[in-house]
């Protein structure tokens, strides 16, 4: 069973996804989770404390199902892993859907929230390190910064793909290919230097 503080960050995850955060009242998230008010302002203090709490829920969340694999799967080469951990991203998962509508929803709420904007610029720099260094393991003579540029353009890439989707703009598959032609792009622009 999940604990308290997980069962509320699960649905926050939920009703940012649903309404947005200028969507998310304490009320209605403890009600969403099942909890008092006073077990929400105890386990996060205020809503920025369960805005923070989530941006950090939804990027562990999305750590686990871009990096889970079949145990009695070959190891993947380092490009299927490249390749894999950026379109487990786009998958018709609910999880993953919620996932990518929160994530769309807090960025986009950090334009007007300041107190997101330095942990979803953390989160947003620890996803681009990650990136960065699946790319290295395809292409280990790269040079860091050449690196770590392709990452952010990569991570851009997908986060808008990945809005596009979710709004009915572009097919799941279509978004899909997208990626692995960026993909392809970005190593052959690496290994050309």
């Amino acid at each position: 069973m999940a604990s308290r503080s997980t069962q509320i960050l699960e649905a926050a995850a939920r009703v940012i996804a649903r309404r947005g955060v200028r969507g998310l009242r304490v009320e209605e998230l403890a009600a969403e989770a099942g909890v008092s008010t006073a077990l929400i302002y105890y386990h996060f203090k205020d809503r920025t404390g369960v805005l923070r709490e989530t941006l950090g829920f939804i990027s562990d969340r999305a750590e686990r199902y871009t990096t889970d694999r079949d145990p009695q799967a070959p190891p993947p080469t380092p490009r299927e892993e490249l390749e894999d951990a950026l379109l487990l991203e786009l998958q018709d998962d609910v999880e993953v859907r919620e996932n990518s509508a929160a994530w769309g929803e807090l960025r986009a709420s950090a334009v007007f929230e300041e107190a997101l904007r330095e942990d979803l610029a953390r989160a947003t720099l620890e996803w681009i390190q990650e990136v960065a260094a699946l790319l290295g393991r395809v292409q280990p003579l790269a040079p860091p910064s050449s690196l770590a540029a392709a990452a952010e353009r990569l991570t851009a890439l997908l986060e808008g793909l990945s809005m596009r989707w979710l709004s009915g703009g572009i097919r799941l598959d279509h978004a899909r290919e997208l990626v692995r032609g960026a993909v392809g792009a970005e190593l052959e622009g690496l290994r050309r230097g």
